[in-house]
C-alpha cells in the first residue's frame, strides 16, 4: 500500500489509522506524487496552511474505487508549536478516518483515538471546566468515538479523579519486577523467563534486585518522597520459593519506608505457584492486595494458552487466600482468547463472580509481536472483532449488575477490535497503582529486570523514563550500571 504525504510527515499517525482498517498491509510512504499509479491501492494525505486555517484532503483508491474526504479547521495564531502540531495531527487522522469509513466495513468504536490512554483527553476537558455533555459531544464529533465508548471514558475519568485527588504532591509509586514464570503463556511478550530454564539465575537475580531496592530506598528518602503504593509484578512473583519470597519482602520492609503506603500489591497470578506458606509470608510483610489471575475458566483454553493448572485450582487458591485474611483480591481475565466463543467467555465471568473478588480486570486479547501466538498465528482461530465487542458489552452490563464499576482503562497496539482493557471494582477498592501508572500524574520508581522508571514533573509537564536492561543475565552483570542510572532521578528533579 503506497501512501503519499504532502505538507506533513505524520507517518506514525497515518500508519496507526491504516492498521485500523486494512490489516496485514505493507506500507510504503512516498513524497513524489508521480510515483503513484491509479491502479495501485494507495492513499494520499495532503495538508495545507492557508493562513488562519488548515485544510486536509485524504484520497483512498481501492480496486479502482475512489473515496475522498476534506476537512477545514480554523486555528488561533497564538497557538504554541505543540498545540498547532496536535491540531494538525488530529485533522489528518480525522480526514483519513472519514475517507476510510467509506471503503471499509470495519467497526472502529474508538474512532481516531489510537493512543493507549483515551481518558487523558477527558481529564484535560474536565480541567477546562467542560460539562459532561460538552465532553461527550467533542468525543463524538471531533474524534468519532462511539456513544458507548464516550460514556465509558467519562465514567473511568471521574472514578480516577477520586484517586488522583487523594494523592499528596510528594507521593510516588514503587514497582518491583520478578521476571520468572512457571511457563510462558501463548500470548505473552513480557520480560519473563521459564523457571526451569532460568533456575540458575534466580539467586543472583535476587541479590542484584535487593541491591537496587536498597539504593532506591536511599534515593526516595533523600528526595523526601512518600511511597503511596507498592506493586510487585512480573512475571509471576509467587514462582519464587518461600525462602526467596521472604528475602524479597523483608528487603522491601528494611529499605523502604512503609508508613505512608496505602496499597501493597503482590501478583500471585498463577494458581500453580500459590501455597499457604507463600501466602502467609506475603501477609506477614504487610501486602494488602493480591492478584490471582485465571485469564479463563475454560480448561480447553487453559491448555491452548499453555497454563499448567485447572479451573478448580483457581477456586482453591482463591479460597486459601480468603481463609488467610486477604480482603482485597483482583482477578484478571482475557476477552478474545484463541478458540473461545462468547459463551465460553461469559462462563469465565460468571465463575469468577461466584468467588466475589473485590476487582476484576478485563483485558482484550492483543496479538503482540514478540509472543508465540504471533509466531504461529496460522495455527489458531482468532476471535473476530464483533465477537470481542459482544464480550465487552456483556462485561459492562454484568459488572454493573454485580456492583462493580470501571475505574481505570488502557489500550494496546494490535488489540482485537481496536478495543480496550478495563479494571472494574467494588466501591473503595480501586487499585491506586493502576490509576497512577495510566494517568501519569505521579512518578513511578521501578526496579528489576526490564523495569521502567517514569519520572513525572507536573510543574513543567515533563515525563522522562529510566530504563533497566531487559535480559536477566545482563541485569545481573550490569547491576552497578543500573544503580548509576537511578541517580538520574537526582538530576531530573534538581
Amino acid at each position: 500500500m503506497k501512501v503519499y504525504l504532502e505538507g506533513h510527515r505524520y507517518e506514525y499517525e497515518i500508519e496507526n489509522m491504516i492498521h485500523l482498517f486494512f490489516t496485514n498491509k505493507k506500507i510504503e510512504f512516498i513524497y513524489d506524487k508521480y510515483q503513484l499509479n491509479e491502479t495501485d491501492i494507495f492513499i494520499s494525505s495532503i495538508l495545507k496552511n492557508t493562513g488562519g486555517q488548515i485544510s486536509v484532503s485524504t484520497r483512498i483508491v481501492l480496486n479502482g474505487d475512489v473515496k475522498e474526504n476534506n476537512i477545514i479547521q480554523k486555528y488561533d495564531s497564538s497557538m504554541s508549536p505543540d498545540e498547532y502540531s496536535k491540531l494538525c495531527k488530529s485533522a489528518v487522522k480525522l480526514s483519513f478516518y472519514r475517507a476510510a469509513k467509506q471503503v471499509s466495513p470495519v467497526n472502529v468504536p474508538w474512532g481516531t483515538l489510537t493512543g493507549i490512554r483515551p481518558t487523558k483527553i477527558v481529564h484535560s476537558l474536565i480541567q477546562e471546566g467542560r460539562s459532561d455533555k460538552e465532553i461527550e459531544k467533542i468525543l463524538l464529533e471531533q474524534y468519532e468515538v462511539s456513544t458507548e465508548k464516550a460514556k465509558l471514558a467519562l465514567d473511568v475519568a471521574y472514578n480516577e479523579l477520586k484517586i488522583l485527588k487523594q494523592s499528596q504532591p510528594n507521593s510516588i509509586g514503587l514497582y518491583i519486577g520478578i521476571p520468572f514464570c512457571p511457563t510462558r503463556c501463548l500470548y505473552c511478550s513480557f520480560v519473563s523467563n521459564s523457571v526451569q530454564r532460568a533456575q540458575k539465575f534466580i539467586e543472583p537475580y535476587m541479590e542484584a534486585l535487593i541491591r537496587e531496592i536498597q539504593h532506591t530506598g536511599t534515593i526516595i528518602n533523600n528526595m523526601g518522597w512518600q511511597v503511596e503504593s507498592i506493586y510487585i509484578g512480573g512475571g509471576t512473583p509467587t514462582v519464587l520459593t518461600p525462602v526467596f519470597l521472604e528475602k524479597l519482602l523483608s528487603a522491601v520492609c528494611a529499605h523502604i519506608n512503609l508508613q505512608s503506603v496505602k496499597e501493597f500489591t503482590v501478583e500471585a497470578g498463577r494458581p500453580d505457584t500459590i501455597d499457604q506458606e507463600k501466602l502467609r509470608i506475603i501477609k506477614k510483610y504487610g501486602a494488602s492486595r493480591l492478584s490471582i489471575n485465571p485469564q479463563t475458566m475454560n480448561l480447553s483454553t487453559l491448555q491452548t494458552i499453555g497454563r499448567c493448572h485447572m479451573p478448580e485450582d483457581i477456586v482453591k487458591s482463591f479460597g486459601m487466600a480468603r481463609s488467610l485474611g486477604f480482603g482485597n483480591i483482583n482477578m484478571d481475565v482475557i476477552a478474545g482468547l484463541p478458540d473461545e466463543t462468547v459463551d465460553m467467555y461469559k462462563n469465565t465471568l460468571i465463575q469468577v463472580q461466584e468467588l466475589d473478588p473485590e476487582s476484576v480486570t478485563v483485558h482484550t486479547m492483543s496479538i503482540k509481536r514478540a509472543s508465540r501466538l504471533n509466531e504461529k498465528i496460522d495455527e489458531y482461530t482468532i476471535t473476530q472483532a464483533n465477537a470481542v465487542q459482544d464480550m465487552l458489552l456483556f462485561t459492562q452490563q454484568f459488572m454493573r449488575e454485580h456492583n462493580k464499576y470501571p475505574y481505570y482503562m488502557y489500550r494496546q497496539k494490535n488489540i482485537l477490535g481496536n478495543l480496550e482493557n478495563v479494571g472494574y471494582c467494588k466501591p473503595n477498592f480501586e487499585c491506586i497503582y493502576n490509576v497512577q501508572i495510566m494517568e501519569e500524574k505521579q512518578s513511578i520508581i521501578a526496579v528489576g529486570c526490564g523495569a521502567v522508571t517514569k519520572m513525572v514533573n507536573l510543574e513543567n509537564n515533563r515525563i522522562e523514563r529510566i530504563f533497566n536492561v531487559k535480559d536477566v543475565e545482563e541485569y545481573i552483570k550490569r547491576i552497578d550500571e543500573m544503580l548509576i542510572r537511578k541517580n538520574k532521578i537526582y538530576e531530573y528533579f534538581s
